[in-house]
């Protein structure tokens, strides 16, 4: 978080358990604003950027090549569908601002939970159900964490993640 309460990728990645190594997936991409920041802390790993929209990762295809970022890939896929991963494939899911925009969340949680190895972890941060702007689809942390306990996923963690939003850490079981 930074001085104004809004989100720091940066920081908030620096505060969890990720190894150099490990493979990752960030659903719902968008222009990088989470996968750059990951990527540099997964020096010898790899990070998959999934998202929805072509025009999202054609900007992010060609952000990637002008930083010379050789450890992330971005990917055009439908999380709510399926992504091309073999089961148990990446250490780590990354969710952010992404539940309050997806119809079905039970087909995306359980595509995180498809990918996810046997103890991976996955980090949820999306807006507070009170927070300034549209709330059309906002999801409380208490539902969030009811649903990924519900679908085979242990809370590690939950705290808040600036003034407008909140986050949670839960690993596969």
């Amino acid at each position: 978080m930074n001085q104004e309460g809004f989100l720091n990728p940066q920081q908030i990645l620096n505060s969890l358990p990720l190894k150099e190594d490990m493979v990752a997936c960030d659903f719902g991409c968008g222009s990088g604003g989470w996968a750059i920041p990951l990527s540099k802390i997964l020096k010898t790993g790899m990070v998959y950027a999934v998202d929805i929209l072509e025009e999202a990762i054609s900007a992010f295809d060609s952000k990637v090549a002008a930083y010379q970022l050789f450890n992330i890939k971005p990917m055009l896929g439908d999380i709510e569908k399926g992504v091309k991963f073999k089961d148990e494939y990446v250490d780590f899911v990354l969710l952010t601002n992404l539940l309050f925009q997806i119809d079905n969340r039970e087909a995306a949680i359980n595509e995180a939970k498809r990918i996810l190895k046997s103890g991976g972890i996955i980090l949820i941060v999306d807006w507070n159900k009170d927070a300034v702007g549209d709330k059309t689809g906002r999801i409380s942390k208490e539902e969030a964490k009811d649903l990924l306990e519900g679908k085979g996923f242990k809370t590690e963690k939950e705290f808040s993640a600036g003034n407008f939003h909140w986050r949670l850490l839960l690993r596969k079981i």
